[in-house]
């Protein structure tokens, strides 16, 4: 089983293959604006690697969102351009869910985990998980003041000794307000990476929960509003 994963939800552009189970090949870079030039390019170099053919591949898994529409675009676009083009089921992995398993070797049990994913100004995406990685709750856009997630504790564990794990592009920006916050863990495990997509979409391939190629769109959380066009002079 080859499952090529791609995670393209915020500025980082990340691929990876993984085969039985085991990540086999991994490529990404954490710069802005790299998505459309970098990765095609990734995806020839890991399945190059793993020393297969694209016609070898059992599937695609592709991260839906939330994060940045740009992003979110190009992504799904390859996937779903690699699915039609060999005939082979596209898989969508929840971004906040893959961040999450990304923590999973860090946490014990009652501790929290908090993904995040930077939504300009001081919002960010953000959902919780348990520390075996269920979600505690919806998606939603949360604006950061020193009172955010301060009852995720007495609400989801049953540990007065329980931590909340932050992590993600959207951890930075609020660590000075929730580092007030009892038992709060800042770590940068849960970024955003392909590889951290591989216990998802190996559990979705057995299961066969497949998108439609033709209609799967990215999950935004927020309506796209486009800025003004710049003149060519500008």
């Amino acid at each position: 089983m080859n499952i090529l994963l791609i995670e393209t939800s915020t500025k980082v552009c990340s691929v990876a293959l993984s085969r039985s189970g085991k990540i086999i090949a991994t490529r990404e870079v954490n710069e802005a604006n790299r998505h459309a030039e970098m990765l095609t390019i990734f995806c020839e170099e890991v399945v190059k690697e793993g020393n297969i053919k694209f016609n070898e591949l059992s599937a695609v898994a592709v991260a839906k969102g939330p994060g940045s529409y740009t992003g979110l675009r190009i992504g799904v676009s390859a996937a779903k351009g690699f699915c039609y083009a060999l005939g082979i089921p596209l898989i969508a992995i929840d971004t906040l869910e893959s961040m999450a398993m990304g923590m999973l070797t860090e946490v014990k049990e009652g501790d929290l985990i908090i993904p995040m994913i930077d939504a300009r100004r001081m919002e960010v995406y953000c959902q919780v998980f348990d520390h075996t990685g269920k979600a505690l709750d919806e998606v939603s856009p949360v604006i950061l003041d020193e009172n955010s997630f301060r009852t995720a504790l007495s609400t989801y564990s049953l540990f007065s000794d329980a931590r909340l794990f932050f992590s993600g592009d959207g951890m930075p920006k609020a660590k000075e307000l929730l580092s007030k916050i009892p038992n709060a863990v800042f770590t940068d495990a849960g970024n955003c990476s392909a590889k951290n997509m591989l216990l998802s979409a190996e559990k979705k391939f057995l299961a066969k929960e497949f998108e439609d190629v033709a209609y799967f769109e990215p999950f935004y959380l927020k309506t796209f509003h486009p800025g003004p066009k710049r003149s060519a002079t500008e």
